[in-house]
């Protein structure tokens, strides 16, 4: 069987962001974009993660402008 189509990162998120705001279901998304409801699953975990990797890091260290600034007045 051929593999589907890569799907662009922006469609990803407004699948994913689509189905937390409670738009469509994960059976509907994953119908809609023509992959298994695993796929869609799979989707929204990672950008989770993602989300949760990105508000960890913040918390414990410097943003890129602030590592910018620093290097600058270093």
């Amino acid at each position: 069987m051929a593999r589907p189509p890569v799907i662009p990162a922006e469609k990803k998120t407004r699948t994913v962001l689509s189905i937390m705001a409670g738009e469509m279901s994960i059976a509907e998304a994953a119908r809609k974009e023509k992959v298994s409801e695993q796929s869609i699953g799979r989707w929204k975990a990672d950008f989770l993660e993602a989300g949760r990797t990105a508000l960890i890091a913040g918390r414990f260290g410097p943003s890129t402008r602030e590592a910018q600034l620093e290097a600058e007045a270093a």
